[in-house]
């Protein structure tokens, strides 16, 4: 194929600007704005009927500002209003419903400030645990009655099932021993799945056996460290059978309508009733106590199903029925249950918490008797060990009791508590469960019935505990705050085990943060330091520890201040576990990021602050989670943003340079240094501006040349070809001509090193996409590169097409095509007497060569190098499986030669028809994109010197299909 010459059509940029500037439009801001609320019109439509005509409609419309969310905020169910637009009564009532819900005026539902149960379950289990054997009875069946005549009458049927139970209590079970904890668990778990089982295939009075049966082994103490856990276990078992019998009885009502959650008995059917009090009828015949109550307790709810009245008169008898319980562990557990189903179906039902309270507090002295002493010296338990058993079940009662309790009760509580003697136990439970506003103003009271407490048994730093506990939650009153902390510490620091001392320190470390300064703080830390060094006691204590530099980091934001505490830096020092020492110092990082909104150059922080990251930074390894490498870097790049010395340009690099040997390992943290670095080096000549000039130059060729002895330690290909462009960018703008060529250069030998495929979050991409992206970057810098004077016309073109030439593209890609027709766009740029943009200070080729025709020469030569590798290309396409590749590029071509070709050459001219002809031969042009580009050659005729277009336009015809 003969070479077309390339002529570049001359540009007039102002002209075409000017020619090509959108219109400014007047607006008033009155009547519009991006951010005014849309106004919605509803339209209300009303079918109205006439007799003897078709119906017809009558709206009506009002405008107003809808809210989608609102209906979501008040609780309206978007399904009911659905339901019931059809009757207005049933919006009234939905939208009254909704309206109670939101405003909290039913005093009988329990909101979220109450802690569930089931948030306490989890810690239960996990801190009563054991490692004797335990045992239990598992119900193996019954053989009576499994042969023999049909049942007939209803009478014969219950007497049967009454029989069956007498059967289960007379020994139709096994007895397991030498069970392990997590055995155990798993048999009762097997219970539970029985109960389940027995129940979905009408085995009620099976399910009933096994319900009783499990309610035994809760007057079981035999291994009493473990009481509160399978107190836990078997009471999920006792919620399961409850839910089970309650659902049964509420599906019998269903109708022909849905029984309303707040139904009253006379919604409830004859057959529902009769059912539920069979149940009742049941559960009344098991002749032991224990799991009579429990059973009963668990199906409390049902009541509703007989009678308005029926809860309430059946909590009080089940109170009652508690007295029988000798164990006082036992007893107490059992009214904690009984408290739990009660504020599940009644919580306004008060009088029955009180009176389990009051009751309690009867038998509290029991727990001191002889009886149980005997107890605990036969199983080998010592009292320290055995009342803190009584804490979750306490815990709930007081919890229940004091919910949204008047002042006068809580106070009365807490009266009654304070005069019985051994009273630790109870005060531990007062402050876990009243509310933390409550405990805090009566701090010093309080102080004054630990000081009072026996130490046997219950020990007095857990009583300090529970109240600093309240005291992070709640402020005491002003006046009272160092006497409290006083009286607090001086019996924290004298004790001797680590993990009581640390426990009740970690507390008390948020209430000394909150109210005091860092002369306290730091008293604090050094107390801390001075008891858990001697042997490494802090080993055994890391979360502790690590909770305690978070609640000093969360109060003192200002780090100024906080590195100043003398002993905080010693405190980091006990982290001596890697990934514990640091997580610590991702806590410090994250806070710094967050509140730190100053730069900063004080050298405190900066070098404390340095250990931080460097600490983080050095446990990198090869078998760090690039998760966890993207963090570090995050966090290490945070503080190094936040790092400024004004305009002592000079100390900035230096920390650079420091930060750079610091952080070698981590390529997202030098890449932020690289940026950082070539901020400062613009920083620099635009606050110098021309003065110093000798300094400022030698300063910014120190930060090119850091960028220079940077980058080749980086890893990703893309990373180091974007940094050498940007680079040498910096370089260029700072009239470094010299290191700018030797950026590019490099940047330009980098090529045929990138891989086929690349690695982007964790996928197999292509390369050549993103390598296209950064050739046209890179062809939009050289437009303003000055030549080198001793490497000749183009030096820098000529060798990224030499490299473009020899890399090995993808058979089926064109990319490379579409890098020659951008080469033709530079090239023509690049013949302009004038170039669209320049670099301040900085003499481009338009300059230097004047338009000077050897200069052209050159060029054109480049230009028809690229077009025949272009026109090469095409020819290559002429294949079915290629047609509509060669149409699209054939177009995309003719498009290059319009914006940027001189058609008044008769050749170039004949080769933009001809390249029209190609993209529409075969049928793959799109006939829109055809219409709209002879348009636009139509209507740029008619623009100043661009007559021959009109001739041009005469013969690129437009396919037709038929």
């Amino acid at each position: 194929m003969a070479a077309f010459p390339w002529h570049s059509r001359n540009r007039n940029y102002k002209a075409e600007s000017a020619t090509y500037h959108l219109e400014a439009v007047p607006l008033e801001f009155g009547d519009y704005h991006p951010l005014k609320p849309i106004t919605v019109t509803e339209s209300k439509m009303k079918k109205v009927s006439r007799k003897g005509s078709t119906s017809s409609t009558s709206s009506s419309s009002s405008s107003s500002v809808v809210d989608p969310l609102s209906s979501v905020l008040d609780g309206t169910d978007p399904l009911s209003m659905f339901a019931a637009t059809a009757d207005p009564t049933a919006i009234a009532a939905v939208m009254d419903s909704s309206r109670k819900k939101r405003d909290g005026d039913d005093n009988s539902i329990v909101r979220s400030d109450f802690e569930s149960w089931a948030s306490k379950r989890g810690e239960i289990l996990a801190r009563y645990t054991t490692t004797e054997k335990l045992s239990i009875n598992l119900f193996m069946g019954s053989e009576k009655g499994k042969t023999g005549p049909a049942i007939s009458t209803m009478s014969e049927k219950v007497r049967t099932r009454l029989e069956e139970l007498d059967d289960f209590e007379e020994g139709s079970q096994k007895e397991l021993l030498n069970l392990t904890q997590q055995d155990y668990v798993n048999r009762i778990e097997e219970l539970n799945q029985s109960l389940k089982d027995a129940w979905a295939s009408d085995q009620k009075v099976k399910a009933l056996k096994i319900v009783i049966q499990c309610s035994k082994l809760l007057s079981d103490t035999s291994v009493i460290q473990f009481y509160p856990s399978k107190f836990v276990l078997i009471t999920d078992i006792l919620d399961t059978f409850g839910n089970l019998v309650y659902d049964r009885i509420f599906s019998m009502c269903v109708g022909d309508r849905v029984l309303p959650d707040d139904f009253s008995p006379e919604n409830v059917n004859d057959t529902a009733k009769e059912t539920c009090l069979n149940w009742f009828f049941k559960i009344a015949s098991i002749r032991e106590l224990i799991p009579r109550f429990y059973v009963e307790a668990s199906i409390l709810k049902c009541n509703k199903f007989l009678s308005k009245t029926g809860i309430s008169e059946c909590l009080p008898r089940l109170t009652c029925m508690i007295r029988g319980i000798g164990d006082p562990l036992v007893s107490v557990f059992a009214r904690a249950y009984l408290c739990r189903v009660g504020m599940e179906v009644a919580p306004h039902l008060k009088e029955s918490l009180n009176k389990n309270f009051f009751d309690f507090l009867l038998v509290f002295k029991q727990i001191h008797g002889d009886t149980v002493q005997n107890h605990l010296v036969i199983q080998g338990v010592e009292l320290s060990s055995y009342l803190p058993l009584y804490s979750p079940a306490m815990d709930w009662i007081f919890q229940c009791l004091s919910y949204h309790a008047p002042e006068a009760l809580l106070t009365e509580m807490m009266e009654r508590c304070k005069k019985l003697g051994n009273n630790a136990l109870l005060l531990n439970s007062v402050m876990s469960a009243f509310r933390a506003e409550f405990i805090a103003t009566r701090s010093i009271d309080f102080i004054g019935m630990i000081k009072e407490c026996n130490e046997a048994g219950f020990p007095k730093h857990l009583l300090f505990r529970s109240l600093g506990l309240n005291l992070a939650l709640a402020d005491p009153p002003e006046g009272d705050r160092l006497q409290i902390l006083n009286e607090a510490w001086k019996v924290i620091t004298k004790l001797k085990n680590p993990q009581d001392y640390i426990n009740c320190a970690e507390v008390w470390t948020e209430y000394t943060c909150k109210h005091f300064t860092k002369r306290e703080v730091n008293t604090v830390l050094a107390d801390v330091i001075k008891h858990m060094t001697p042997d490494r006691a802090f080993e055994d204590s890391y979360p502790q520890l690590r909770s305690i530099i978070k609640k000093v980091i969360t109060h003192f934001h200002d780090f100024s201040v906080l590195f100043t505490v003398e002993k905080f830096l010693p405190f980091l020092d006990m982290f001596q576990k890697e990934n514990v020492r640091v997580e610590v110092c991702k806590c410090i990082m994250e806070v710094f990021i967050k509140h730190q909104k100053e730069p900063t150059k004080d050298p405190v922080i900066l070098n404390a602050l340095l250990h931080v990251c460097k600490t983080m930074h050095d446990s990198v390894n090869a078998l760090t989670l690039e998760d966890e490498k993207r963090m570090l870097a995050y966090l290490i790049n945070g503080f190094i943003k936040m790092v400024s010395f004004g305009r002592d340009f000079e100390q900035q690099l230096s920390f650079y340079v420091e930060a750079r040997s610091m952080f070698c390992n981590l390529e997202p943290v030098l890449v932020q240094l690289i940026h950082s670095v070539n901020r400062l080096a613009m920083e620099t000549r635009k606050v110098m501006k021309g003065n110093h000039s000798r300094k400022t130059a030698a300063f910014v060729r120190a930060c090119v040349a850091y960028c220079f002895i940077t980058i080749p330690s980086l890893e990703g290909i893309f990373t180091r070809l974007n940094l050498y462009l940007h680079s040498g960018q910096v370089a260029l703008a700072n009239q470094c001509l010299s290191q700018a060529d030797a950026f590019f250069k490099t940047a330009i030998s980098l090529i045929p090193e990138v891989p086929k495929m690349i690695s982007i979050d964790g996928k197999m991409r292509l390369s050549e996409p993103f390598l296209l992206e950064f050739l046209c970057n890179f062809f939009s810098t050289l437009l303003i590169v000055p030549d080198h004077p001793e490497h000749g016309v183009l030096f820098l073109v000529r060798e990224l097409l030499n490299v473009i030439q020899e890399y090995t593209w993808e058979d089926s890609s064109d990319d490379k095509i579409r890098i020659y027709t951008y080469v033709l766009h530079l090239l023509s740029a690049m013949s302009q007497e004038t170039y669209l943009y320049h670099v301040d200070k900085v003499d481009s080729n338009d300059s230097l060569y004047g338009g000077d025709s050897k200069f052209l020469a050159e060029n054109n030569k480049l230009c028809e190098t690229a077009m025949a590798q272009v026109l090469e290309h095409l020819k290559t396409l002429a294949k079915d499986e290629a047609l509509k590749r060669q149409s699209l590029l054939g177009l995309s071509f003719f498009n290059s030669i319009l914006a940027h070709g001189d058609l008044r050459n008769n050749r170039l001219n004949q080769l933009s028809v001809n390249l029209w002809h190609l993209a529409q031969r075969h049928g793959y042009a799109d006939t829109r994109t055809m219409v709209k580009t002879l348009e636009y050659i139509k209507k740029q005729s008619k623009q100043p010197d661009m007559g021959h277009l009109t001739d041009l336009a005469l013969r690129l015809p437009l396919q037709t299909r038929t």
